[in-house]
């Protein structure tokens, strides 16, 4: 019987058997695998004629009766307009005073920030939250002006009086071409990004907005220079099947279609307004645009690089073809990593689709210099992230922790038991260095977890830290010091597992995750503190358990807020009480972290908050400590945590 296929991961190329006289394969054809890659290295286009020619190949095995199978048309509402509120009856902006002691957003790697939903430099809080962005005076603990923008506005990057505001939403572009079945606007709606340069010396106000077609992926600032991946497809016509053509037509006119797309279809667009003033184009040249030897054509990924106390401009394009899901900066290197992530998606029946182990890409672009990033070099691993953390650079290594099996690979039977693909699975840690222009590995520990996915890591100097689960919780410490021989040091087996790692000094280590029984079922948040300064023995100091709840913390580190000072740990919980009929309650939960222990200080309520409009992130600024939510924002006494001030949003 054939059973159906799922697909959760891919090489950078997939060949499904397609023929022109038979483009859905023959099942009695033999079976086709997914492209080895081999090593990953760039190549620069001799010109854009030659640019075409490449790109419309390697594109070609990729079009089905759908486009590219995961095609970028889709129904959106009108673009959003950027609009600055009227700033009538609003506090005054006060004189700046100095800057008291404050804490910053929770980032990987100290010294370079990453977007989020609430930024501080002492003086005033900005945060932007529902495409709102505010800005709060410390001192008085008034509003002191607003902006609106785009729904779809949730981060931003600050330095000094600029604020970067990201907004991934959509850029509305004619589509030229075929008519059927364009909508019946003759409009095409593609993914795309904006960005808004934003003047907070006073009343806040918009300096400029860039508008990318392409998907923002992450962001990162070191200094005064903000590098921004934006992820972009193709903007080629494609046709469906309808009640006048069937599947086989389908794929045949878009293949002719694709035949005949131009090579701007392959390019970014962008339109940029400045003062007024706006201007429009290509975002980056053909000439311009390097590619693996082995590609899709289907994506291009496009770093852009902002000087934030300049005028915003178009960011200094640098273009690769490839794809990309995973940012991480290390202050003087960006890498943006593909694991193929999001080819998983379900197929039709293929039976000659091979399933075969995922790798993840990897390219280093050097920002140590101002100005555009410089590709220096690109790799693979085995294997498929958790996230950023998963990467971490260390003299002159990068460390890689993956996942590897069944489980993360192409494809999986549906009509086979999940539990005997978990138990081909394990993990592992890789460590790279630069060999020209490529990432090579120059040492592996493997056997991680064997059974089970990682669900937390953490890099510390020439340690690191991996979290697998599936019932129990193995801690594992590694010993890194050696790149050419990385090894397991140490194993804590314990129920539950930690999502998100912190060290904080003194061989001490914080876990945000979850509680479980002995068959793995969550039962609720857990804080845990494990003492690792014997890799060898990692134990665990204390506990604390809320049933029944869960933490933003465990999937978004910026939630998470620790103070040194006074070790004071504050996460977002939201808890669900079965016996209630009032339905979840959310909060701040306060602890302290002292002499191997957990203490609770209490949990912070905002006024009036719901189980959907909590706070969500938490600000140490002088001796208050700040809740920030979407309804509203709370001044307390680290001490006590009385209250001491409450600023409506509305």
């Amino acid at each position: 019987m054939t059973g159906r296929w799922v697909l959760a991961g891919t090489a950078l190329a997939i060949v499904v058997g397609v023929t022109a006289a038979n483009p859905f394969g023959d099942e009695q054809a033999p079976p086709q695998p997914i492209a080895d890659t081999g090593p990953v290295r760039l190549i620069a286009f001799d010109s854009c004629d030659a640019a075409l020619t490449e790109l419309r190949r390697a594109a070609l095995p990729h079009v089905t009766a759908y486009g590219f199978g995961g095609a970028p048309y889709m129904t959106a509402e009108a673009d959003a307009r950027v609009s600055a509120a009227d700033s009538a009856g609003k506090a005054a902006t006060p004189p700046m005073q100095a800057p008291q002691e404050h804490s910053s957003t929770n980032t990987h790697e100290q010294g370079v920030d990453e977007p989020d939903l609430v930024k501080t430099d002492g003086q005033r809080i900005v945060s932007i939250t529902d495409g709102k962005l505010r800005v709060i005076d410390v001192k008085s603990k008034k509003v002191t002006g607003t902006l609106d923008f785009p729904a779809q506005a949730t981060q931003l990057l600050m330095h000094g009086d600029r604020a970067l505001v990201v907004s991934s939403g959509g850029y509305i572009y004619d589509r030229p071409g075929i008519a059927k079945p364009v909508p019946p606007d003759g409009q095409q709606f593609f993914d795309g990004t904006q960005l808004m340069l934003v003047d907070l010396a006073g009343p806040p106000r918009i300096m400029g907005t860039l508008k990318t077609e392409g998907v923002y992926v992450d962001a990162r600032q070191t200094d005064g220079t903000a590098r921004v991946v934006i992820r972009s497809t193709p903007r080629i016509p494609f046709i469906y099947p309808d009640g006048t053509i069937d599947e086989l037509g389908a794929i045949r006119k878009n293949r002719e279609i694709l035949g005949s797309a131009p090579i701007d279809t392959w390019l970014p667009r962008y339109e940029l307004e400045l003062e007024g003033k706006k201007s429009s184009g290509t975002l980056v040249d053909c000439a311009k645009v390097s590619h693996p030897v082995i590609h899709t054509a289907t994506s291009m990924l496009t770093v852009l690089s902002f000087d934030l106390p300049r005028e915003l401009g178009t960011g200094q394009p640098v273009s690769i073809v490839a794809d990309g899901d995973t940012v991480y900066g290390s202050g003087k290197n960006l890498y943006v990593a593909d694991d193929h992530r999001l080819a998983r998606q379900i197929m039709p029946q293929r039976p000659n689709i091979v399933p075969t182990p995922a790798v993840t890409a990897i390219h280093q672009f050097d920002t140590s210099k101002p100005g555009p990033p410089v590709h220096v070099a690109s790799g693979e691993v085995k294997g498929t992230l958790l996230n950023q953390y998963a990467l971490s650079e260390h003299d002159g290594h990068l460390r890689v922790a993956t996942t590897t099996g069944n489980e993360f690979t192409c494809c999986w039977r549906a009509d086979q038991p999940q539990s005997s693909q978990q138990a081909l699975t394990q993990s592992s840690v890789t460590v790279l260095a630069r060999q020209g222009n490529t990432l090579a590995e120059t040492g592996r520990v493997d056997g991680l977890g064997k059974g089970e996915r990682i669900r937390g890591v953490r890099f510390a100097g020439d340690i690191g830290y991996v979290v697998t689960f599936r019932q129990t919780d193995p801690l594992y410490t590694l010993d890194l010091k050696d790149p050419k021989q990385p090894k397991t040091v140490g194993e804590l087996k314990i129920t539950g597992y930690s999502a998100y790692l912190h060290p904080i000094g003194g061989g001490k280590l914080i876990g945000i995750g979850q509680e479980a029984t002995d068959q793995g079922r969550a039962t609720g948040t857990q804080v845990s503190l494990f003492d690792v300064s014997n890799l060898a023995a990692p134990r665990r100091l204390a506990q604390h358990h809320l049933p029944n709840s869960n933490s933003e913390a465990e999937f978004d580190p910026h939630a998470f807020l620790y103070w040194p000072a006074n070790g004071m740990l504050v996460i977002p919980i939201m808890s669900f009480d079965r016996a209630s009929t009032s339905g979840p309650v959310s909060g701040s939960l306060v602890l302290r972290v002292r002499d191997g222990a957990f203490t609770e200080v209490g949990t912070l309520q905002q006024r009036a908050s719901g189980f959907d409009n909590g706070a969500r992130r938490a600000i140490v600024i002088g001796d208050q400590l700040w809740t920030v939510s979407s309804i509203g924002a709370s001044a307390n006494a680290m001490d006590g945590l009385a209250e001491q001030a409450w600023i409506p949003f509305s």
